[in-house]
């Protein structure tokens, strides 16, 4: 499940080229979750990694995370 979650929120990433040739990427639904690499492919790469520590990071504090493709990553208490 947690591969769908992060391929789903990877498919609404948006890439751009910058003006001095490097490649910039974010995903609008996880605020700061953003990379800027020399090529678009290590643009990705940044990406997804940054994608994942910041899932983490979101879990561990308690704080709520977008819903892709019906995925809701929510930890309910027993």
């Amino acid at each position: 499940m947690l591969i769908r979650y992060v391929t789903s929120l990877m498919r609404t990433a948006h890439y751009e080229k910058l003006e001095d040739g490097r490649y910039y990427g974010e995903i609008a639904e996880c605020p700061g979750v953003w990379s800027e690499e020399t090529t678009l492919e290590s643009c990705r790469e940044t990406l997804q990694e940054v994608l994942e520590e910041w899932i983490l990071l979101k879990l561990r504090a308690g704080d709520p995370l977008p819903v892709a493709d019906g995925i809701d990553l929510v930890v309910k208490a027993a």
